[in-house]
């Protein structure tokens, strides 16, 4: 018995007896998972992770680049090495590469910026293979010209700021920095507001010198380091959209692609200060100064400058991108499948990002494949995904989804998304509320990277968490990564998790194996411990007998964000009531505890054959009961009415987004409508729970 797994048993045996109950297991089954996760915890290898990490970011990997073919060659290699089916599916794009990008400073002097990153002597990545142009994905070509203007964040609310000053970015040049909302909305509103351009650039106080040492003294970015990134807004290929770029498929024109029309490019901070430090104009509000060592200014000009932006669009724009799957199919529900995932593209090197999601993937795979080999087969099929293009816009798992969306929908249990997973100690997790209990009791018995106890104990240390009933926050899924496609378009269970700590090579040529090798996780202990959590977590869903799902959790949840609607509403003093809504979470919560009691006494006993499956087709509506077909009003692709990203950040999550939407716009009319709709689909969730319940009485 090596060390890991003692630890991993000795974890699980010291939880306390109110923590050994297992949900959705009767105590014989629970005691065989237990043991079952305890073996597959000790599996995942820290040097199996650097190696795998060391091939994969040997070089920049873009999607749809021979680079990330490699990548997809490896895994799949590898995963028929461990006894794994294995399937790629193909998928082409339109997603113009980057030719040429140049700025320069035209005014009041001639300076034509140095927009590479350059190599750093330690870390030979970054000299021996060249760098992804400075570039932003499905930014415009062009070449325009003219006065600077500063535009903070580039929010909405920054430009109202700018509107109240009497400063306009109309025919000029916006500089924004990085920060506080996802670069596609800061491309949306400065072409809104009629600027020519867009540049947009790290500023030092947000992960430059003002956090910490930069690279490659420290983990933070350097003045010449380069934030790329998509500046896309939808999900998915914009050539398709709402349907798979499967062979066949009718193209929009481009004119009809909800991509920017004006040139946007990403800056250093070093060259952003040849910028903005020879502005003038109003000085600016005192929120707006950032970390370089001069006052800054909002403009317009005297600066001025030329951006010159060409790419492939009129003779190469299509490109083929691959999704990979590694698969064991269940021996009692091969219908019904677990899915993890990660993409395999990055702006670089990507040792990070995403990188270690991919390399936790991949080790979840080796230890339940090592199982399958010993002669435990899951009872649910459980897939192992690795997803291309998605740094474009979630581009690869959005055309799987929308390819095999009535599989999905009739079969998915759960989605665990891995991105970006290793950038330090401080782990973290997320994602729907019915699996936050589950991810919870996982992490209770997985070895902490830091051997201070379970990574459960620790992150409630972290959390400075004293009273046992409180646990630590976790996130919610509004976007931004993989898991949308399955949670925020088909409404299917998901959850996500990692290790985070300070970093500044987010999308830079500097996001490397030196460079995880120094900061990120040096033991890569953390690749492993990510790893071990996937691979138990996919084994406590495809085992159980009973589907686990925590609905007490998830409409205790939901009231918490009722109350805050009806608090919004409250104080616009509009005559709406809130009072429909309320009651049919309450009346979700008493079904949701009946069920569990139902479950539990059921489970006590031998169910009768059949009656598991029955049950679990009933737990699989609930949270599909609270999606709509037609969607937002605002994005019909995102049909969960519970999650959504902010339409006006992209990185923030809307709650309930159909009544806070037209709660935001002022539409008191629509905000009732969207009310009594919600409430009567969390009554279908409920029933679907009652159903499920009804059928476990009758066993």
């Amino acid at each position: 018995m090596n060390r890991q797994l003692a630890l991993s048993i000795t974890l699980i045996l010291a939880l306390p007896l109110r923590a050994q109950t297992t949900p959705g297991y009767s105590p014989q089954a629970a005691a065989s998972e237990r043991a079952t996760e305890a073996d597959v915890i000790s599996r995942p290898s820290p040097s199996s992770a650097s190696a795998h990490s060391k091939f994969l970011s040997l070089q920049p990997h873009m999607a749809g680049t021979l680079a990330q073919a490699r990548t997809r060659d490896y895994v799949v290699s590898q995963m028929k090495s461990w006894g794994l089916m294995t399937e790629v599916r193909s998928y082409r794009i339109w997603m113009p590469h980057p030719v040429s990008t140049r700025v320069w400073r035209i005014a009041p002097d001639s300076l034509e910026l140095n927009l590479q990153e350059g190599p750093i002597a330690e870390d030979t990545t970054s000299a021996a293979f060249p760098q992804v142009l400075a570039f932003n994905g499905y930014g415009a070509a062009g070449d325009v010209r003219g006065e600077i203007v500063y535009v903070n964040y580039g929010l909405i609310e920054d430009y109202a700021q700018l509107d109240s000053m009497g400063v306009s970015v109309k025919g000029k040049i916006a500089i924004a920095r990085y920060g506080r909302s996802f670069r596609g909305i800061k491309a949306r509103e400065a072409e809104k507001h009629g600027a020519l351009g867009l540049l947009i650039y790290s500023d030092p106080a947000d992960d430059g010198y003002v956090r910490g040492d930069v690279y490659p003294v420290g983990p933070m970015r350097p003045s010449h380091g380069i934030q790329r990134g998509s500046v896309m807004n939808q999900n998915g290929d914009p050539s398709t959209p709402g349907y798979p770029s499967t062979a066949n498929a009718k193209r929009i024109p481009v004119s009809q692609m909800e991509v920017p029309h004006i040139p946007v490019l990403p800056i250093s901070y070093g060259n952003a200060a040849e910028l903005l430090r020879g502005l003038a104009g109003k000085s600016i509000p005192q929120p707006w100064q950032g970390g370089l060592p001069f006052r800054y200014h909002v403009g317009p000009g005297p600066v001025q400058a030329r951006i010159a932006v060409t790419t492939d669009a009129t003779t190469n724009p299509y490109k083929e991108i691959w999704d990979t799957f590694g698969i064991v199919r269940g021996s009692e529900f091969p219908d019904e499948i677990v899915m993890i995932g990660g993409h395999r593209d990055a702006w670089g090197p990507g040792a990070a990002d995403n990188v270690s999601g991919t390399v936790s993937v991949m080790e979840a795979a080796r230890a339940i494949a090592e199982q399958v080999k010993a002669g435990k087969q899951p009872k649910r099929t459980i897939v192992f995904a690795t997803w291309d293009a998605e740094e474009w816009g979630l581009i690869g798992s959005t055309e799987y989804v929308e390819d095999d969306s009535l599989r999905l929908k009739s079969g998915a249990v759960a989605y665990l998304n891995q991105d970006d997973v290793a950038q330090g100690m401080n782990f973290g997790g997320g994602g729907s509320p019915s699996l936050r209990a589950l991810l919870r009791d996982v992490a209770k018995g997985v070895p902490d990277p830091s051997h201070q106890g379970s990574v459960y104990d620790v992150w409630r240390k972290r959390a400075n968490l004293t009273a046992d009933s409180l646990e630590p926050q976790m996130g919610d899924p509004g976007g931004g990564s993989d898991f949308a496609g399955f949670y925020n378009h088909l409404g299917i269970p998901i959850a996500d998790w990692g290790f985070g700590g300070p970093s500044g090579v987010y999308h830079s040529a500097y996001d490397s194996y030196h460079w995880m090798s120094k900061f990120g996780d040096p033991s890569f202990e953390v690749h492993a411990a990510t790893a071990s959590i996937g691979a138990a977590t996919l084994l406590r869903i495809a085992n159980a007998e009973i589907l686990p799902y925590d609905y007490v959790e998830y409409a205790r949840t939901m009231r918490r964000f009722g109350s805050q609607v009806d608090q919004a509403i409250a104080d616009k003093h509009w005559n709406v009531s809130t009072a429909g809504l309320t009651t049919a979470i309450g009346r979700m919560q008493d079904a949701a505890v009946a069920f569990n009691a139902a479950r539990d006494r059921a489970l006590t006993a031998q169910l009768a054959p059949g009656i598991g499956k029955q049950v679990n087709a009933r737990l699989l509506e609930v949270e599909r009961h609270l999606t709509r077909p037609q969607g937002l009003v605002t994005r019909p692709w995102f049909r969960n009415l519970i999650y959504a990203s902010d339409e006006n950040n992209g990185y923030a999550t809307m709650v309930l987004p159909s009544v806070n939407e037209a709660i935001r716009v002022g539409d008191q009319t629509v905000v009732g409508k969207e009310l009594t709709d919600l409430a009567q689909r969390f009554d279908a969730a409920t029933r679907a729970l009652q159903m499920a319940a009804e059928l476990l009485r009758k066993r």
